[in-house]
């Protein structure tokens, strides 16, 4: 009797691992494989990031080429870009306004001469001929939609005489109606991306698909603040599109009101050391070491090699100005900013406040940031 029910004990207790057992790999081991499925699908999220951050690459290296510098002989500039292959520039009226032959500079720092075929009385917009870029490929254009709050995008331009400037930013606002005589603008987006003088006339694209939405105008700036705007491309479509099939044989003289599209020199210190500085953080958030490098000051850079000043932001994943001032007195600017930047730490990323401080100034007749100093806020 006794072995009975010792065999009889083994036996439930085997019953009993086996159904444990089976529980076990029923119930845990699909989590444990679910588990490991999560690690993959963020592995495959962290590449697709990586992906997409190379496709913005992509896209701003595909539209720089096809964004131009205009200069006027009276020293003034603005911006434009190719819209057909017929080597036609779209820009704005106000930066071509009473004048016919202009100079246009490309990404690759060629100047070709250039001829305005046609140029709006009351809606900023114009179009100039430049033979030297027939049977370019063109900028694609959104023709068909118009862009909406929240879109991402990228302004293009020679702000402040540096040419293919990138700044990023989003529509903040739309179908926004301003009068500068003698233009009336109709409908414009309002954009967060940060323009300066010289931006006038440059392209506001898709950031995911390098579609031109948009037609940026510097001179508004002067009316609100920092607010930028930009004029939809679907907007002047058939003026465009008419001055290409049938250019003006008689340009309109166009009177400017006031001073809201003064020439670029007219702009104040402080604008100009305010966008610098900002442009410079820009920069660093691509990753354009060379672009940021090139605008510190001779000083700056013979005591900071190149390698030492990337090397300085490797670990700088992005960097948001939360509050920045300028002042100017004579010929000198300082800007004064506070900061946060994303770092990476050997404990992981972490995120740092800082008080910068900024001299600005001229060189070789360049405004550059001279010197600049930093202290960590606690």
């Amino acid at each position: 009797m006794k072995k009975v029910l010792i065999s009889l004990i083994i036996t439930l207790l085997i019953w009993g691992a086996g159904a444990f057992a089976f529980f076990f790999i029923k119930e845990y081991v699909p989590k444990q494989l679910k588990a490991a499925s999560d690690i993959v699908t963020t592995e495959k999220e962290v590449e697709n990031e990586k992906e997409v951050s190379q496709d913005l690459k992509e896209v701003i290296h595909n539209v720089q080429k096809l964004v131009v510098k205009i200069q006027l002989e009276d020293g003034s500039l603005g911006s434009g870009f190719v819209y057909n292959n017929q080597g036609d520039v779209v820009t704005n009226a106000h930066v071509v306004a009473n004048t016919k032959d202009v100079t246009v500079v490309t990404a690759d720092s060629k100047e070709l001469p250039g001829t305005v075929i046609g140029i709006g009385q009351d809606t900023d917009v114009a179009v100039v001929r430049v033979p030297g870029l027939a049977d370019t490929e063109p900028l694609k254009v959104a023709r068909e939609r118009k862009g909406e709050i929240g879109d991402e995008v990228l302004a293009l331009g020679s702000p402040l005489g540096y040419q293919n400037t990138v700044t990023t930013g989003i529509i903040s606002g739309i179908d926004r109606d301003i009068d500068i005589e003698p233009f009336h603008y109709e409908d414009a987006y309002q954009i967060s991306a940060p323009i300066a003088p010289g931006n006038s006339g440059g392209p506001l694209v898709d950031s995911k698909t390098g579609e031109v939405l948009g037609i940026n105008s510097a001179g508004l700036m002067e009316v609100a603040g920092s607010i930028g705007f930009s004029i939809p491309i679907t907007s002047v479509l058939p003026l465009i599109d008419g001055w290409v099939a049938s250019p003006m044989t008689d340009l309109p003289a166009i009177e400017m009101g006031g001073n809201e599209y003064a020439q670029e020199e007219e702009y104040s210190l402080e604008e100009y050391s305010n966008y610098l500085v900002q442009y410079f953080y820009e920069s660093l958030n691509y990753g354009d070491y060379v672009t940021a490098y090139s605008l510190l000051g001779a000083s700056w850079q013979s005591n900071t090699t190149y390698d030492e000043f990337r090397k300085g932001y490797l670990n700088t994943l992005a960097v948001k100005i939360n509050d920045i001032t300028a002042s100017a007195s004579d010929n000198t600017g300082t800007v004064t900013a506070v900061i946060t930047a994303q770092e990476r730490k050997d404990s992981g990323t972490v995120y740092s406040q800082y008080k910068v401080n900024y001299k600005i100034g001229y060189e070789n007749d360049q405004l550059v940031i001279i010197s600049g100093a930093g202290e960590k806020l606690e």
